[in-house]
């Protein structure tokens, strides 16, 4: 005799705690299934109806809803949900008032182990009416096929009979998925299946649990392939429809396959789609996967070598403005990669910041752009990001001007050594290029850059030979006169206090040789 299996809700704020919940134990051994997550109690709340667990674990103090209302809540609408609270013991009294609201147990996270957590399980598990009167039904009996096909998704291996009575219930040769976000009411749930019914003949319908992202509603819909052409008209006028009623719900319908072994595929297919549009179109409200694979277009080159040129001339606006013109074409891609966008713009601040250096505010801050930049929802908002880091920059450079006079006399002096470094350069010659006299010039130094004629030298001297270092082609003695220095061991010398290591050393390093 097989028991049914017990679905559970994990709901916490953290999401190491979220994972460490659902590895603790072998689920489907012990005959429980996750069937979802939830960062919130409000979050949780809206996944009920879609979901249908039998027991929930709840964390206690959580941003939006807490766990003290969202138990509340659950046992006034759903008093048959066993609620298991999670908390530490300095939040004992918040547990303690639970209990008035008709909790099943509480777990010490500090103490929260496969053994006891299993044991607070079964216990609660005997509390479910519908979970203890389980009679000499076979499991595929007993099973609902919502169940089985979580299962499937999830990766798990069906017993035969088990495949057998899923097959039984879906009948038809065509499968597709139909998924919404976010999580909505019974009523929008009604709504959809009711709307589909109706217009997609013998159409066979199923909500599963246990999505991996909380917030999402996954069917699988089963068809007569000459219906397609009716699901697809039934799809754009719920999409329709529900814009009016509920504008911030998203459709997404996969393409077709037959075979439920191609389940987790599409859904992860599915997943990849909704992840690219949430990120790059969030107005997109429809989406429907092509029945053929899309051709991968390839993204535009951005030129960084004439990038970091421009910077280093004080070219602002012009290497900002081709920019701002490769990241809006990046983020107007179809199958762009949302990953691969958000890596380029931290490598962007990366460099720029290393190109201003001597402006602490920005070398200070730029771990906190990366920040935000990976935590970024839309292609917008990282954008956003980004212009207003340039727009800073802007600040800072066009103030540090100011401060220095508009001295473009100083702007043309590191111009020179830029485009000079490589020859036997000294204060004196520099300052007989100018027509300045020689203390002049060192004064000048001094009062409008960050360091000395001599260190800035040195400065520009010692990146060059660390970038032909890298290229690892020539000698090093090779690159110490190739970057303007005569005397090789000095070379040595100055590169290791600007680098810390020896120039052979940093070469070992860069390419991770012993």
């Amino acid at each position: 005799m097989m028991k049914p299996i017990c679905k559970v809700l994990i709901v916490d704020d953290e999401i190491l705690v979220r994972q460490g919940i659902k590895y603790v134990l072998d689920w489907e051994q012990e005959g429980f299934q996750i069937v979802g997550e939830a960062a919130n109690g409000r979050e949780a709340l809206n996944s009920l109806p879609a979901l249908q667990p039998h027991i929930i674990l709840t964390d206690i103090v959580m941003p939006v809803m807490d766990g003290e209302e969202f138990t509340r809540l659950v046992k006034r609408d759903y008093p048959a949900i066993e609620v298991i609270v999670l908390s530490s013991f300095s939040e004992f009294h918040y547990v303690r008032s639970t209990f008035q609201h008709g909790v099943a147990d509480y777990i010490l996270k500090p103490k929260l182990e496969a053994g006891a957590l299993l044991q607070v399980l079964k216990k609660t598990r005997e509390r479910i009416p519908e979970l203890c009167a389980a009679g000499e039904q076979t499991e595929a009996e007993a099973t609902p096929l919502d169940t089985l096909l979580g299962r499937m998704l999830s990766g798990y291996r069906l017993p035969l009979e088990s495949e057998a009575e899923v097959k039984r219930q879906l009948p038809h040769e065509c499968l597709a998925l139909l998924g919404w976000e976010p999580v909505q009411p019974a009523t929008v749930i009604t709504i959809i299946t009711t709307e589909l019914n109706q217009r997609v003949p013998g159409l066979v319908q199923c909500v599963i649990p246990g999505t991996e992202r909380p917030g999402t509603t996954i069917m699988l819909m089963n068809l007569q392939e000459a219906h397609w052409p009716q699901l697809l008209e039934a799809v754009y006028h719920l999409a329709d429809m529900l814009a009016g009623q509920e504008p911030d719900v998203r459709l997404i319908l996969s393409r077709r396959f037959r075979s439920l072994s191609e389940l987790a595929s599409v859904r992860q297919e599915s997943d990849a789609r909704l992840q690219q549009c949430r990120f790059f179109q969030p107005e997109q409200t429809l989406l429907i996967q092509p029945e053929c694979p899309e051709q991968e277009t390839q993204p535009p080159k951005f030129n960084l070598a004439l990038f970091t040129e421009q910077v280093k001339r004080q070219q602002l606006t012009e290497a900002f403005g081709d920019l701002h013109q490769h990241v809006d074409a990046l983020s107007r891609q179809d199958d762009g990669d949302v990953y691969e966008f958000k890596s380029f713009l931290g490598n962007i601040i990366f460099n720029i910041t290393n190109l201003f250096s001597h402006i602490r505010e920005l070398d200070e801050g730029k771990y906190g752009l990366f920040r935000a930049i990976d935590e970024a929802g839309t292609a917008e908002q990282a954008m956003q990001i980004l212009e207003d880091y340039l727009n800073r920059i802007m600040e800072l450079t066009t103030s540090a001007a100011s401060t220095q006079g508009g001295n473009a006399k100083m702007m043309k002096l590191l111009q020179y050594i830029e485009e000079h470094y490589a020859e036997p350069l000294s204060l004196t010659e520099l300052a007989r290029h100018f027509h300045f006299n020689p203390s002049y010039l060192s004064s000048l130094f001094t009062t409008h850059n960050h360091e000395g004629f001599k260190e800035h030298l040195n400065t520009v001297r010692t990146d060059k030979a660390a970038e032909l270092l890298r290229a690892g082609e020539a000698p090093i003695a090779e690159v110490s006169s190739m970057v303007g220095y005569g005397d090789h061991s000095y070379f040595c010398k100055v590169f290791k206090k600007y680098y810390g290591l020896s120039p052979s050393g940093y070469r070992r390093q860069h390419y991770g040789q012993e």
